[in-house]
């Protein structure tokens, strides 16, 4: 691990940066939002509580075109920390709700990057990125979340896991083309493997076109929502393996117990690809 920790050298004076990125969460913004997720989009109005969720498709980073890299993200030391590795994937995200967003009030994301951690396993080298984020509208937190983004070195295959059987109820939901454009839309993520086939297999050797992971997650806590009781007030997210652009996600849940609820999401073959640990409040 001498490489890395020679990179350790640059990378660690950037724990505890933090960017401000502004979002005055706009009224037209949100009802697209709604629209993407086929909620009728004239039942929100200015000034309407947004689910507590949808914070995760605002704030997206306007980084100039000259500034993205080859696979579509800004390039390294931009918005993230310049590992020396070329790819990188959402691995999941633990969050803390504490209020809602409103439409059409202006809000903060402050994005802090907490750790960088060198590790080596079964697929190599990695630096696991931890960042913090902290939603802020009219002086009040109403969020925190640490998405952990593991850039790897290579893709390497996933070994596929049997999703559980044993659900109380289930949601499945089509991973259309549209669906995935507007969500990359939304959210302003330029990462070619959600768009462009032949990187995707040429460059970053996956077989398909690569559902996003945080459409995943929202798809989840959509279907979460309609069978919990209370306010959501937190969750904890892990993704185990890709969705492609095309396919299905399938949420199945267990029922609510002491405010807390454990779901997960299978593809079309019934392989697991997404847990999540949900809590309510009364």
């Amino acid at each position: 691990m001498g490489w890395m920790d020679d990179a350790m050298v640059e990378l660690r004076p950037w724990i505890g940066r933090v960017r401000v990125v502004e979002d005055d969460i706009g009224l037209m913004a949100v009802r697209r939002v709604a629209s993407t997720f086929d909620v009728d989009p004239n039942s929100f109005s200015r000034g309407s509580e947004l689910p507590p969720h949808w914070f995760g498709v605002f704030f997206g980073e306007t980084v100039r075109q000259s500034q993205l890299g080859p696979d579509g993200h800004p390039n390294r030391g931009i918005v993230l920390p310049p590992i020396p590795m070329p790819r990188r994937m959402g691995a999941g995200r633990r969050v803390k709700v504490m209020g809602r967003l409103r439409a059409g009030e202006p809000a903060v994301k402050k994005a802090e990057v907490a750790d960088i951690v060198p590790k080596t396993g079964r697929s190599g080298d990695i630096f696991v990125l931890t960042m913090r984020h902290t939603i802020e509208q009219a002086g009040n937190t109403v969020a925190v979340y640490r998405p952990a983004v593991p850039p790897g070195q290579k893709t390497t295959a996933t070994v596929p896991t049997r999703a559980r059987t044993d659900q109380a109820w289930s949601a499945t939901t089509q991973l259309t083309n549209t669906l995935n454009f507007r969500y990359g839309g939304l959210t302003w993520n330029a990462h070619r493997i959600h768009y462009d086939g032949d990187y995707t297999r040429g460059e970053e050797g996956y077989p398909a076109i690569v559902s996003n992971g945080g459409l995943s997650m929202h798809l989840m806590v959509d279907a979460a929502l309609k069978h919990g009781k209370g306010a959501l007030s937190g969750f904890n997210a892990r993704l185990v393996h890709p969705l492609w652009v095309g396919d299905l996600i399938e949420v199945r849940g267990e029922e609510q117990k002491d405010g807390n609820m454990k779901i997960w999401a299978a593809d079309k073959n019934g392989v697991l690809c997404g847990e999540m640990d949900l809590e309510f409040s009364r």
